[in-house]
C-alpha cells in the first residue's frame, strides 16, 4: 500500500483527533490503584486509570491523598502515561490545594484531569484559571487536558457550550447524581442498568451529552454500571452505549468490568474486514468513488469505514482483537495511535 495516508486525504488539514482509549477504569483506594496500574501494564494502554481524589480521600486527607496520587502517576508502574486523576469539585475549599500538589508533583506526566460537578461554563472555566495557574507555578509549558462530569442541571443545560470549550478532551455522564438532583423526582430504578436507558430524563442527558461532544469533536465518555457482578449486564450495558447513544468510551469501576467494556467497544472481526477491504480499494482508486459488494461508496463513507479502523487500532490488545501486521505497518507504525488536541 503506497499513496496518500487516509487521515490526510479524508480529513481537513489541521482537523484535529481525540481517540482516547475506550474504557476508563476508577480507583481510589491506595492498593486498588497500585492493582490498576499493574493490570494497564499488562494490557497495554488499551484503557485509561483514572486515580480518585473525590471518592477516593477520607475527609479532610485530600492533599495527602492527593501526594500519593502524584507519586503513582510518577512511578514505574506508570508504563504508558495513561493515568489521570479526578480532583474535587471546584467549589471545594481544598480544590486549589488538590491541584496544585498534582501538578507540582506530576503535571508533567498526568494525562489528564477530571473536574466533576461542574455546574456550568463559570465552573469549569475557574477550575482551568486554577489549574493554569498551578501549572505556571510549576514551571511546566503544557495545557493539561481536561475532562469534565456533566451531573448537575446547570451543566446539562450548558452542555454544547462546556464541549465547545477548546480545553475539554472529553465530558463523562454522571447518573448517580444527576438522578438524585432530581429530589426524587427519577425513580431508584433509573439508576440501574436496565431503568438508565429507558427513563427519558436519562436518556435525554445522555443523548444531549454525546450529540455535544461529537458536534465539536470531543469524547462522550458512558457512566458506570453499579451491577459489577452481572457480566451479561455490564456487556448489554456498553454494547447500548456504543452501538444505540453514541459514546466511545466508558468507566470502569471493578477491574473485572475493563475487559468486556473493551470487547463491546471494539468492531467485530467482519466489521474491519469490510472497513479493510473498502479503504484499500479507495486507496488503490486515488479515493475517487468505488464500487464494492454492488454498494457505491465514497468520501463520505469511506470517513466511516476509517474511523472502524482506527477504533479496531485503539482497542487492540493481548487476547483481543488484532488488525493485520501490514495494515498496523502501513498506516499505523509511523504515527501513534491519538492525535492529540492543542
Amino acid at each position: 500500500m503506497s499513496g496518500t495516508h487516509p487521515r490526510d486525504a479524508l480529513f481537513e488539514a489541521g482537523e484535529v483527533f481525540r481517540l482516547l482509549p475506550v474504557c476508563d477504569h476508577y480507583s481510589g483506594v491506595e492498593a486498588r490503584m497500585r492493582k490498576s496500574l499493574e493490570l494497564q501494564g499488562k494490557l497495554g494502554p488499551v484503557f485509561d486509570v483514572t486515580l480518585d481524589n473525590e471518592d477516593g480521600a477520607p475527609v479532610g486527607g485530600e492533599v495527602d491523598h492527593a501526594r500519593l496520587i502524584a507519586e503513582l502517576i510518577t512511578s514505574p508502574a506508570n508504563l504508558h502515561g495513561r493515568v489521570g486523576a479526578r480532583v474535587l469539585p471546584v467549589v471545594h475549599p481544598r480544590f486549589e490545594s488538590v491541584v496544585e500538589t498534582i501538578v507540582s508533583g506530576a503535571g508533567g506526566s498526568v494525562a489528564y484531569l477530571m473536574i466533576p460537578k461542574v455546574r456550568g461554563l463559570a465552573d469549569l472555566q475557574r477550575a482551568v484559571d486554577l489549574i493554569d495557574a498551578a501549572t505556571r507555578s510549576a514551571g511546566l509549558q503544557r495545557e493539561i487536558p481536561l475532562h469534565a462530569l456533566i451531573e448537575t442541571h446547570g451543566a446539562l443545560h450548558e452542555v454544547f457550550a462546556l464541549a465547545a470549550h477548546r480545553r475539554i478532551e472529553s465530558l463523562s455522564f454522571g447518573l448517580m447524581d444527576f438522578v438524585s438532583a432530581h429530589r426524587g423526582a427519577i425513580p431508584q430504578t433509573a439508576m440501574s442498568v436496565d431503568g438508565q436507558f429507558t427513563h427519558p430524563l436519562v436518556v435525554r442527558a445522555k443523548t444531549e451529552i454525546a450529540a455535544a461532544c461529537h458536534a465539536h469533536g470531543k469524547i462522550p465518555s458512558h457512566c458506570v454500571v453499579t451491577e459489577f457482578k452481572r457480566a451479561s449486564a455490564l456487556q448489554e450495558a456498553a454494547t447500548k452505549a456504543a452501538r444505540q447513544f453514541g459514546y466511545t468510551r466508558m468507566w470502569s469501576i471493578h477491574p473485572s468490568q475493563i475487559e468486556p467494556i473493551v470487547e463491546a467497544f471494539t468492531p467485530s472481526a467482519a466489521e474491519v474486514d469490510q472497513a479493510i477491504e473498502i479503504i484499500r480499494a479507495a486507496e488503490t482508486a486515488d479515493w475517487a468513488p468505488i464500487r464494492h459488494d454492488d454498494t457505491l461508496h465514497d468520501r463520505a463513507s469511506y470517513r466511516y469505514f476509517w474511523q472502524v479502523i482506527e477504533r479496531a487500532h485503539r482497542t487492540s490488545y493481548a487476547g483481543g482483537l488484532q488488525l493485520p501486521e501490514e495494515i498496523e505497518a502501513a498506516w499505523f507504525g509511523a504515527q501513534p495511535p491519538d492525535t492529540p488536541a492543542p
